[in-house]
């Protein structure tokens, strides 16, 4: 006994101790747990390629992996990713971007200029999507390894914003796997890009089972450790069409995240105390195209001609389609009905654009008597089901308007892919479709469904086959135009001309609902495209107590 009071009070015995008291409290000090969220969409992405289509769920999965250059925030704020700062040069015609250092590939390269090089120039490719957005730059110089200027054709001060959807991807990577041109979606092809990744971004991908199932892991090299919360260790992502099945999982705890909601399920999804429910306005508007150009038309029975030609008809679908009860009775209220295709933030957005008339079914019914068809005439309206909140329901509301004024129309309904082959290979004459606007400027908007198709790289998702030549030369004029006050009003005379056009039919903005398990509060970004690196898990202790 004596000997060992004497070792206690030796400096190594209590060093000893010491380090054995530690060592016992870590180990009942328990480990930081990895979170893994399981998130449900309507649709899955249609390809891992960056630059092959333009559509949020393709964004929305592909931010997690890849990043551009800036990023969006929920706040509408431009944020620094892999380029750190950016600026007009002395030359008004050139913007200068100083990139990240130290930034990885998930295959453990180094990220240089020479990657924004190579991508700027894959995005502008002929089967790029995304290259409308680009259309004004006219060459991208290496200044040094992380220094790069932009020329563009002229002035362009919203440049930035068109970058934000613009992935980066390795160009040693592309060039190994043979994928330096975008794959082409629209002829259905299958590239290496179409099934894997090598980006910068918080996750790489795990495992890639197309509408089932896409596993994402944080990357243990990503630049952003110690800038980001980067709570949520893994991602399981999963497509699930039904919206019965989507909630039904999430109340049963198999998913924690649904992203697109279905409004009929909100009270309920806000009663449950073990969910969290978040809702904004959406940066996206729902409206129908109508195929104004072909003779005859392809879907309806009007062999000799083609009635959407005639801009009676077009004006008779508009007074038919009752947009407040759209609202009230498919929406459920979580819509803002409109008449213009750009949410009230997006710059050339005008209150008087946006107002929606009354309905007028007999005015209707008049200007298709005088079109020549008193009698209506049938036509096929192509939908979605399973994009947009309540798409098919909306079709459906559409034809009974319709059909209110003589007009049969069959829907068809078909997933998001489908439709957007479709309207990029103009194979439909009315259809339903949404847009966001990622740059909140009206030349997006403009570049992508007004244009002339296939003339300097615009008009990629204008299926109306509308043209006009002096409308051309005034969208073109706003990627250079520098005097604000004069590309405001250009901005609006093509408004003017759009909306007494009537080639596109907006029905309303959309307000996006998000539910997820309480420990986790992810809020409505208006592109509909969660940043996972920013989210913290709440607290387990208060989210448990919040839930009582």
């Amino acid at each position: 006994m004596l000997h060992i009071r004497h070792l206690q009070r030796s400096a190594p015995f209590r060093t000893l101790t010491l380090l054995s008291a530690m060592v016992a409290a870590l180990l009942c000090t328990p480990a930081v747990q990895a979170e893994t969220l399981r998130w449900a969409r309507s649709t899955d992405a249609s390809t891992l390629d960056p630059h092959a289509l333009n559509n949020g769920p393709n964004h929305n999965l592909l931010h997690q992996v890849y990043e551009p250059l800036i990023i969006r925030t929920a706040d509408g704020k431009l944020v620094p990713t892999l380029a750190t700062s950016w600026a007009l040069t002395n030359d008004p015609n050139v913007w200068e971007f100083k990139l990240r250092k130290g930034v990885k590939f998930h295959d453990g390269s180094l990220f240089t200029a020479d990657d924004v090089l190579f991508s700027l120039q894959r995005a502008r490719a002929p089967t790029s999507d995304m290259r409308s957005l680009l259309v004004s730059i006219t060459d991208v110089v290496k200044i040094d390894p992380f220094t790069v200027q932009i020329k563009t054709s002229g002035p362009n001060p919203l440049l930035p914003d068109n970058l934000i959807n613009i992935q980066i991807l390795s160009a040693a990577w592309a060039k190994v796997h043979g994928v330096e041109q975008p794959q082409n979606a629209n002829a259905k092809e299958e590239t290496y890009a179409t099934r894997n990744v090598n980006g910068t971004g918080p996750y790489t991908l795990v495992s890639r089972e197309q509408d089932a199932r896409t596993v994402l892991k944080l990357f243990p090299g990503y630049w952003g450790r110690g800038q980001f919360p980067l709570e949520i260790d893994e991602l399981v992502y999963l497509p699930i069409k039904s919206p019965a099945t989507r909630v039904a999982a999430l109340l049963s705890g198999e998913v924690d995240f649904v992203q697109d909601l279905p409004i009929q399920d909100i009270a309920r999804l806000r009663a449950d105390p073990k969910l969290r429910v978040n809702q904004a306005a959406e940066n996206r508007t729902i409206f129908l195209g109508l195929n104004v150009g072909a003779v005859p038309l392809t879907y309806s029975d009007v062999k000799d001609k083609n009635p959407l030609a005639d801009r009676r008809v077009r004006q008779a679908f508009q007074l038919a389609i009752d947009r407040n009860a759209i609202q009230s009775a498919v929406m459920r209220g979580l819509s803002v009905p409109t008449n213009i295709i750009a949410p009230p933030f997006v710059r050339g957005y005008e209150k008087a654009f946006g107002a929606v008339g009354k309905s007028d079914a007999a005015q209707a019914k008049k200007l298709l008597a005088e079109a020549g068809y008193p009698n209506g005439f049938g036509i096929t309206l192509h939908c979605t089901n399973d994009r947009y909140l309540n798409d098919e329901a909306i079709c459906q509301a559409v034809s009974g308007f319709l059909g209110r004024i003589g007009v049969k129309t069959t829907v068809v309904s078909r997933p998001l892919a489908i439709q957007t082959a479709a309207v990029n290979n103009q194979d439909t004459d009315f259809y339903l479709y949404g847009w966001g606007v990622p740059t909140y400027d009206s030349a997006y908007i403009f570049d992508y469904l007004v244009h002339t198709r296939g003339k300097n790289a615009r008009g990629a998702t204008n299926a109306t086959r509308y043209s006009d030549a002096e409308v051309d030369r005034q969208i073109v004029s706003l990627a250079s135009e520098g005097d604000s006050k004069k590309r405001d009003a250009t901005v609006k005379a093509i408004w003017t001309t759009v909306r007494k056009e009537l080639i596109y039919l907006p029905l309303h903005d959309q307000i996006q609902t998000y539910a997820m398990a309480r420990k986790f509060d992810i809020p409505v970004n208006p592109s509909n495209t969660p940043y996972f690196k920013y989210f913290k898990v709440v607290n387990p202790a208060s989210a448990s107590a919040a839930a009582q």
